[in-house]
C-alpha cells in the first residue's frame, strides 16, 4: 500500500540560470484541513499563460516569424545593438550626466576661453574699423541713430574671430568623443586622460583641410560669376550664380555628411590619417539619408537651444542697457556670458550624438556590439 506521500510532485532537478532569479521552493506537502493556493513563481519562470503563469519548465518557444533574441548587454550610457534615434539622443543626456567634468566642467572651460578672446578681437576690430567708416555711414544712416558703422565694425570683428572659436569647438568635439566612447563602456574619462588625446589635432587638420576645399570651391563660383558680370554678360551671370548656388550647397551637404564620421574615427581608432578619412567614408555607404536626418535634427536642436539663451540676453543688452546695436562694452560682456552657456550645452550635445552615430554605424555595419561586450566583460 502507498502513503499518501508518494503521490507529492517533487521540486524540479535543475539549477537557476545565472542572473535569471530564484529558484523556486519546493511544494509543500499537504495537511489535513482546507487546500492552500500554491504561491505563483517568480518573474521570468516559465512560460506565460492568459491570466497567469504556466507550469514549470523551460520558457515556451517564440510564435512562428519571430526570431528570438537575447536582452542587448548595456554596461554604460547605450544598450550595446543597433539603437534608434531616441536611444542615440538618450545617450548623449547620459553621457552628460555620466562624466559632467568632462562633458559639462572641460567644455564649459574651453568655450570660455574661446569666447573670451573671441569678444576682445571683436571689440579691437570694431574700434579699429567702425572710425574709417564714419564718412560712410552718414550717407546711409545721417542722424547716426541707426549705429552703422559700429554696427559694421563689429560685424567685421566677428568674421575675424570666427576662426577662433571654430578652432576650440573642433578641439572639444574631438575630447568629448573620448569620454562618451569610454562612457558607452561604463567607464569615466579624467580630464587629464581626455587632454592627453593628441589625435585631436588630427580632427582640427582635417577640418583645417575641409574647410579649405569648401573655401576654394566657392571662390572658384564667385570668380566665375564676377568675370561674366564684368564682360557685361548679365544674364549668364545670374544663371551661373543661382545654378552654382543651388550646386554649392548641395555639394556642401553631400559632403558633409559623408565626412560626418570622420572626427570619431580619427579619435577611436588608432590608424593613419588618410586611411582613416577613407574608412570613415566607406562606413556612411548606405546610411546617408539617416546619417544627414538625424544630424540635421541635431544641428535644429542645437540651434533652437542656442537661440533660447542668446536671443533673451540681446534683448538686455539692447533694452535694458539701453544700446540698440549690442556693440558696447557691456553688450558684448552679456551676449558673451550667453554665447559660452548655449555653446557648450550645444557643442556637447552635438559630439555626443556624432559619437553614438559612429558607434552605431559600426555596430550595424561590423559587429562593434559583441566586441564590446567583452570588452565590458573584461573590464568589469
Amino acid at each position: 500500500m502507498t502513503s499518501p506521500h508518494d503521490d507529492v510532485p517533487q521540486p524540479p532537478t535543475w539549477a537557476t540560470p545565472a542572473g535569471t532569479g530564484t529558484p523556486p521552493p519546493p511544494e509543500q506537502v499537504p495537511q489535513p484541513g482546507p487546500p492552500a493556493p500554491p504561491p505563483p513563481p517568480p518573474s521570468g519562470w516559465g512560460p506565460q499563460a492568459p491570466g497567469g503563469y504556466g507550469s514549470w519548465g523551460p520558457a515556451a518557444p517564440p510564435p512562428p516569424g519571430v526570431a528570438w533574441r537575447p536582452q542587448a548587454l548595456q554596461p554604460g550610457i547605450i544598450p550595446l545593438r543597433p539603437l534608434g534615434m531616441g536611444e542615440i539622443y538618450d545617450g548623449a543626456f547620459r553621457a552628460v550626466r555620466a562624466n559632467p567634468r568632462v562633458m559639462f566642467g572641460l567644455a564649459a572651460l574651453v568655450v570660455t576661453l574661446a569666447v573670451t578672446i573671441q569678444s576682445v578681437i571683436q571689440w579691437y576690430v570694431k574700434g579699429l574699423v567702425a572710425p574709417q567708416l564714419t564718412d560712410l555711414s552718414t550717407e546711409v544712416d545721417p542722424s547716426g541713430q541707426m549705429g552703422f558703422a559700429e554696427q559694421m565694425g563689429s560685424s567685421a570683428g566677428l568674421l575675424v574671430s570666427t576662426p577662433v572659436t571654430a578652432i576650440a569647438t573642433t578641439i572639444l568635439t574631438g575630447l568629448l568623443i573620448v569620454s562618451v566612447s569610454r562612457s558607452v563602456l561604463g567607464q569615466v574619462a579624467s580630464v587629464g586622460e581626455v587632454l592627453r588625446s593628441w589625435r585631436v589635432w588630427l580632427v582640427v587638420g582635417f577640418t583645417f583641410l575641409s574647410g579649405l576645399a569648401v573655401l576654394v570651391v566657392a571662390a572658384v563660383l564667385a570668380t566665375g560669376v564676377v568675370l561674366l558680370a564684368v564682360n557685361d554678360q548679365t544674364g549668364p551671370a545670374v544663371l551661373v550664380g543661382l545654378v552654382g548656388l543651388v550646386a554649392f550647397v548641395v555639394a556642401a551637404v553631400w559632403f558633409s555628411t559623408r565626412t560626418l564620421l570622420v572626427p570619431p574615427a580619427l579619435m577611436l581608432e588608432g590608424k593613419k590619417f588618410w586611411p582613416t578619412i577613407a574608412r570613415a567614408w566607406r562606413l556612411t555607404r548606405g546610411s546617408f539619408w539617416r546619417l544627414f536626418g538625424i544630424y540635421l535634427l541635431t544641428s535644429i536642436l542645437a540651434g533652437i537651444i542656442a537661440q533660447i539663451i542668446v536671443f533673451p540676453a540681446t534683448l538686455i543688452a539692447q533694452l535694458v542697457l539701453r544700446d540698440p546695436t549690442a556693440t558696447s562694452f557691456g553688450s558684448v560682456v552679456v551676449i558673451g556670458i550667453a554665447t559660452v552657456i548655449a555653446s557648450t550645452l550645444s557643442t556637447t550635445f552635438v559630439s555626443s550624438v556624432v559619437a553614438l552615430l559612429y558607434i552605431d554605424v559600426r555596430m550595424r555595419r561590423e559587429g562593434l556590439d559583441v566586441e564590446l561586450a567583452r570588452a565590458a566583460e573584461a573590464t568589469a
